[in-house]
């Protein structure tokens, strides 16, 4: 194994990040039987809260903040499920620049690469890595990019997040041409609060007529059962019959679609049939 690692990311807060990460590493290890890592790079941790429900574990001790600080993520890992694991974020990781900063004092390379040279012994062990990050312009973000081969760009169809989408887009250009990262767009995935709307159908077009085929064909709408699993962590319930329940299949499915097509994408980029 020598994992892809995905960045999942937009530069304002709230369009489904989160949600993309969590659900995107969940089907990646449930139904594609993709051994899978995500790394919360988030001090607010929501990523490490919904994957811990997930496991049914009631709290972590390793963190991501100590990986950083000690130099070695290795040891940082929680097992949550079958083929998927979490290296969990917390508030003290609010102090990165602070770290990158006293390890590296007169170093931007080495500070925005830092993670990037953590991330190597973590590569074999893995199909696939994602990373969550804070929607802002930082060396979190910086870090992650660096890190990875892909970015998977979250759009909420309102004129904000189509901004933050530009924005993250001609930022990552800044850390190629700067620092020579080495990633691309893999896909733009709109995330539509009103089917239909008109707002949301504009916003939608202009994404398309600017970046074409990176906007993904498949949409992911409004469900209550995805914002329950931020209560409750990700699960496939059954009925009193034994049948899977309809709304967690209509939930997951749709993530599988986003896989898929993000599979699709990856193929074509790297000049596969």
């Amino acid at each position: 194994m020598t994992a892809t690692i995905y960045v999942v990311g937009n530069f304002k807060g709230g369009v489904g990040k989160t949600k993309t990460v969590t659900m995107l590493s969940y089907v990646s290890a449930v139904y594609k039987h993709r051994k899978t890592l995500v790394i919360d790079l988030d001090p607010q941790a929501n990523a490490s809260s919904v994957l811990a429900k997930t496991g049914n574990i009631s709290e972590i001790s390793k963190n991501v903040q100590d990986g950083f600080v000690n130099g070695d993520l290795t040891n940082q890992i929680t097992h949550i499920q079958e083929n998927l694991d979490l290296i969990a974020a917390n508030t003290k990781f609010s102090k990165l620049p602070n770290i990158l900063l006293s390890k590296f004092p007169n170093d931007d390379r080495q500070q925005v690469s830092y993670l990037q040279t953590l991330i190597q012994p973590l590569k074999d062990k893995y199909d696939a890595i994602y990373l969550d990050v804070p929607p802002t312009i930082s060396d979190f973000s910086d870090n992650a990019m660096m890190a990875s081969d892909y970015c998977i760009i979250i759009l909420q169809t309102q004129e904000l997040s189509l901004d933050g989408a530009k924005t993250y887009i001609n930022y990552m250009q800044y850390l190629i041409d700067t620092f020579d990262a080495k990633l691309d767009v893999l896909g733009i995935l709109p995330c539509m609060l009103r089917p239909g709307g008109r707002v949301d159908k504009k916003v939608l077009d202009e994404a398309k007529e600017l970046y074409g085929n990176n906007v993904l064909q498949t949409i992911v709408t409004y469900q209550e059962r995805l914002k329950a699993y931020d209560a409750e962590g990700i699960s496939m319930g059954h009925m009193y019959t034994g049948n899977k329940d309809q709304w967690d299949q209509r939930a997951h499915q749709l993530f599988i679609d986003v896989l898929d097509e993000l599979d699709t994408h990856q193929h074509l980029l790297k000049g596969e049939q």
